[in-house]
């Protein structure tokens, strides 16, 4: 972002130089941080600051991709050029750190620029095809599969594997639409939730999913020793004991796992090649198999070859021992997981664009394929039930009757009718290790087993550091950043490496895997949901920025997808869903308290934007009613930080539920203020953010201080959120600014009147502007700041110099002294401390007291309703009202009674209420002498002076005070003096104190005796607030 000279209006951006009015000669810089090409040959003909459109200035800051280009800005392209200069814009700009709000930037879009020499990137075969095959072919291909058909049949066999494809061919298809709106960086799931829904969304599910993965591992590795173990049962060579030597064969295995993935991203991708390769030929082998004649022990075992029978047997479902469609679905489901296993590694995939869409949904494809076929083969081969006895051969000596699933075994001479009384061994419904009995060599289906399990591990055992690793770069989770190192050409997150096999050994030791399977199993399909849930939420949000290139997308389908994983999760285990409901929601509600500084244009933006949009414009087509009024503040507080006092007062009013602007008018030619105003937007409206402050900033640039309040009157707002009350502070130095500034003063609270405004105003004794205290802060900071680097640059380097400093010889006590000029006097200092002590005082608790209203004028009841709502503050509610009103004389009694019932109508609580009916005596002398003495320099004191010289000083002098203008209001003047020493006997102790303001009628009363009369209304007393409303009413006691 440009930063802008406000004294002389000169761009510090070294890319122009407003030294111009001849065509620009290009130079080259040494600077560090950019550097510039040394001509631009224009493609209209003439050398021009205008470039062609080109990538490099679309890129981010730092962008590994490439250097972000810089084109010149609107205002280099826009001022005039001046004589004898030369221009140097420079071509390429790398990374300072931080982005445009000056915040360090740790996004992924904003890393560094790595050298992409050496460093190991798949294409899509490799990278996401053979992956996402190898982790969606798992144990349940040669184990439970033709369990599934025996129990479902194959009708609703192919029901539960195309419901399976349907979900992830679904979340396949929205993972396609959003890694192709724009570049994908490493991250894989969390990086597409994050960057589509935001961080607490993405922060959420990534750890989730991150800690799923590393479980994962355990769970695979488990699954691989325990068919290990059943080897060494079978040879009589167990170690210790069937669970000990799980758990060595597991940790082993582990260990192995780790060393090959340490080794880096090649060995990783050799080693699942292998495992493929192994995987591909055990999957043949079971094809081929199947038109294997079957021996006769393989035929008592209940294989017969392909029989169209036993084809039409297996059809029907025959669900047992209390499994239903449900039960069997959620057992086959997780079989069908693992489409994310290309994502995960997305920072290592040449081109994750197009490699992700097309590596995915073809795997998905070729092993929804393979899981269907293999099932078909087997479930047109095997009967539900055999004894695998030889002897049970019918030899049509004897007749049998066989009935139910054991009938198709008779037709083809074998009798398994005792499979009908007692369980048998062997069948669909009963072996496990159909597909090694179909198989032509068994032990190939072992070999098989072992690379599903294994390459399932080897992928999460990668995938888990590789998001954890995105997770912690972006520094969502503070405590978590030190595994966002890497190491290597590859960047492997050696540490995310450590932690993953850490958890996956402890969950192998001491874990209870058949409880944690389906827990982790909802971790993923969570994933899923928001993966779907993301697409739906772009598409629904119609940002202009949604633009992806895979266009086979449906919003609707994407809804769908994502409901549909929301109710499989609860088909699942509805207990192991909720629990994972809670930790998201926790983890959600942790990420939205904290507030991440990230900003990567999530489609909750987009749709927070429309929604704002459009209820502004619903507000717009109804009337307002006196029951809904609110004050919505604009509050003319200079920068946020000048007047805190001002700002927490017009804060509390309108809190979280109105509307709150604080304005700064930039005073000067627009050229000279224009860029200085730009700067202070942004600066100002993070502060307010840092400091909770549900507030906005608008600023403006006028040629005097009344025309820029007076636009910000007339244009603040939008629709029905409009300002309705101004709020200002008292100028405490009105007797020493001069003519102009108090008849510019005094006209905004005019144009307040004109605009129909309610209009507030504050004053505190010791004055509200701590503007210079501000600026005397930040110069010690920068100075500071300058010191720090100063002192870096002296230590040994090289006897280079570093960054901005780096031709500097001053030495750092040169440039304190230069800066800091020493401290104030201690009277200043004194007088500075109560100041601040001052300014802070409404931001604090505000001890037991009251608020004193002196009610005074009917102006719609807004002098009323502001008190009434400092009391619902938590800062205030110690605080009670107490209201002062005017009696007529000899009704007092009455007039407090008419007070009371209305305050009862409008049910607002108070105290105590006070009638005065001796508002019309004569101040005491001493005051009067008071203001006289403030007005004094003011007088015209036009006497006896005859008629021409009169109008001659009017002339003149028209700002001053007549004798006549005093005697006309001199009743007026004294209400003021008198209101002011009542107010020092009754209101002196008070918290605050509300009090009815005056008005001046326009052109009648001067401005500096309105300004005494403020000043004496208000001198002497506790923080003061002059309220006068629209005379609008702004309470009712209708409902």
């Amino acid at each position: 972002m440009e930063r802008f000279n406000s004294n002389k209006g000169g761009h510090i951006n070294s890319a122009y130089d407003s030294n111009l009015d001849e065509p620009p000669v290009y130079e080259e810089t040494n600077d560090d941080h950019r550097t510039v090409r040394p001509s631009v040959i224009s493609a209209f003909g003439h050398d021009t600051l205008d470039r062609v459109p080109h990538i490099d200035f679309y890129r981010n800051a730092g962008s590994m991709s490439g250097h972000r280009a810089v084109r010149p800005s609107l205002q280099e392209l826009h001022d005039v050029f001046q004589k004898n200069g030369a221009i140097s814009v420079p071509d390429t700009l790398e990374d300072d750190g931080e982005r445009s709000i000056g915040t360090p930037s740790d996004d992924l879009e904003s890393a560094a620029p790595t050298d992409d020499m050496g460093m190991v990137k798949f294409g899509w075969i490799r990278g996401v095809l053979v992956r996402c095959m190898l982790n969606i072919w798992g144990v349940m291909l040669f184990i439970r599969l033709s369990w599934v058909f025996g129990q479902a049949g194959w009708g609703l066999g192919i029901v539960i594997i195309a419901l399976s494809c349907v979900v992830t061919t679904i979340t396949g298809i929205s993972m396609s639409a959003i890694c192709t709106n724009g570049v994908v960086r490493g991250g894989g799931a969390y990086y597409m939730i994050s960057r589509s829904l935001g961080p607490e969304f993405g922060g959420s599910i990534g750890l989730i999913f991150a800690f799923a993965n590393a479980v994962g591992v355990s769970m695979y590795v488990v699954g691989f020793a325990e068919t290990v173990v059943d080897l060494l049962k079978e040879n009589s060579a167990i170690m210790v004991d069937e669970m000990n030597d799980i758990r060595i064969i597991g940790c082993i295995t582990i260990v192995l796992l780790l060393g090959i993935s340490v080794a880096g991203m090649e060995w990783e991708a050799k080693a699942q090649i292998i495992l493929l390769v192994i995987l591909l030929v055990a999957i043949v082998n079971v094809f081929v198999g199947t038109v294997i004649p079957a021996t006769k022990e393989k035929k008592a075992q209940g294989f017969f070859n392909y029989r169209s029978k036993i084809f039409l047997e297996n059809f029907t479902p025959e669900f047992r021992d209390g499994e239903t469609f449900f039960s069997v679905f959620a057992i086959f489901f997780p079989a069908a997981t693992g489409i994310l296993a290309g994502a995960n590694i997305s920072g290592d995939l040449r081109d994750a664009q197009a490699a992700l869409p097309k590596g995915t949904l073809l795997a998905i494809l070729i092993t929804g394929l393979t899981y269907l076929a293999m099932a078909l083969c087997v479930a047109a081969t095997v009967v539900r039930d055999a004894t695998g006895n030889s002897s049970s051969i019918i030899n049509y000596t004897t007749p049998v009757i066989c009935n139910g699933s054991t009938a198709v075994a008779c037709e083809l001479g074998y009798d398994f009718s005792s499979c009908e009384v007692e369980k048998c061994k062997f069948g669909l419904m009963n072996n496990f290790q159909v597909m090694t009995l179909v198989s032509g060599f068994g032990p190939l289906i072992i070999a098989g087993t072992f690379s599903a399990t294994l390459s399932s591990a080897l992928a999460s055992l990668v995938s888990a550091p590789k998001v954890f690793q995105a997770l912690c770069k972006d520094n969502i989770y503070r405590a978590l950043h030190f595994f966002a190192k890497g190491h290597g050409k590859n960047n492997e997150p050696i540490r995310g490496y450590v932690l993953t096999f850490i958890i996956s050994v402890a969950f192998i030791l001491i874990g209870d895997l058949n409880t944690i399977a389906p827990i982790i199993s909802n971790f993923f399909l969570a994933s899923y949901a928001l993966i779907n849930f993301s697409c739906f939420h772009a598409s629904y949000a119609k940002s202009p920025g949604w633009r992806p290139a895979y266009k086979y997308y449906n919003m609707w389908l994407s809804l769908m997808g994502a409901l549909l994983c929301c109710v499989v999760m609860f088909v699942i285990n509805w207990w192991a869903a909720l629990l994972t409901y809670g930790i998201e929601f926790l983890l959600y509600i942790y990420v939205t308290v904290k507030k991440p500084d990230v900003n990567w244009g999530s489609s909750t933006q987009a749709v927070t934007f429309v929604s704002a949009v459009s209820n502004a414009l619903s507000l717009s087509g109804v009337e307002d009613h006196v029951k809904n009024f609110r004050p919505q503040v604009l509050v003319l507080t200079g920068s946020t930080r000048s007047r805190p006092a001002l700002l927490d007062l017009a804060h509390s009013f309108s809190k979280n539920y109105g509307l709150c602007i604080t304005c700064e008018v930039f005073v000067g030619p627009r050229s000279e203020t224009f860029e200085e105003m730009n700067n202070a937007m942004e600066k100002n409206q993070l502060w307010l953010k840092k400091k909770k402050r549900k507030a906005f900033y608008a600023a403006v640039a006028c040629n005097n201080f009344r025309e820029g309040t007076e636009s910000l009157l007339q244009a603040s707002g939008l629709g029905r959120m409009k300002p309705n009350t101004l709020m200002i502070g008292f100028k405490k130095n009105w007797r020493t600014a001069g003519a102009e500034a108090v008849q510019s003063y005094v006209g905004i609270l005019h144009d307040a009147f004109d605009f129909e405004y309610g209009t507030v105003m504050l004053r505190v004794n010791q004055g509200l502007d701590v503007s210079h205290i501000v600026e005397a802060e930040e110069e010690m900071l920068r100075a500071a700041k300058e010191q720090e680097a100063l002192e870096n640059e002296m230590m040994p380097n090289g006897g280079k110099g570093k960054g901005l400093f780096r031709k500097s010889r001053k030495s750092s006590q040169q440039v304190l002294t230069t800066r800091v000029c020493g401290s104030p006097p201690p009277q200043v200092a004194k007088m500075n401390e109560k100041l601040v002590e001052a300014s802070l005082q409404f931001k604090k608790k505000q001890p037991k007291g009251t608020i004193d209203v002196w009610w005074l004028f009917d102006d719609g009841g807004l002098t009323l309703l502001l008190p009434y709502i400092l009391t619902t503050r938590k800062k205030w509610k110690d605080c009670k009202m107490r209201i002062f009103i005017a009696g007529q004389p000899g009704r007092s009694d009455l007039d407090k009674e008419e007070m009371k019932g209305l305050l009862k109508k409008f049910r607002i609580n108070c105290s105590d209420i006070n009638v005065f009916d001796d508002l019309h005596i004569k101040p005491r002398s001493e005051s009067l002498k008071e203001l006289q003495e403030m007005i004094e320099p003011f007088r015209l004191h036009e006497g006896s002076k005859d008629p021409d010289q009169i109008r001659a000083l009017q002339k003149q002098q028209p700002w001053k005070i007549t004798d006549k203008e005093l005697s006309e209001f001199e009743e007026k003047t004294h209400l003021q003096v008198r209101l002011n020493e009542l107010l020092k006997e009754h209101s002196r102790s008070a918290n605050l104190i509300i009090l009815s303001m005056p008005i001046a009628r326009k052109e009648t009363i001067s401005d500096f005796l309105y300004m005494a009369w403020l000043d004496i209304l208000t001198k002497d007393l506790p923080p003061t607030l002059l309220i006068r409303g629209n005379h609008k009413s702004v309470l009712t006691f209708y409902s």
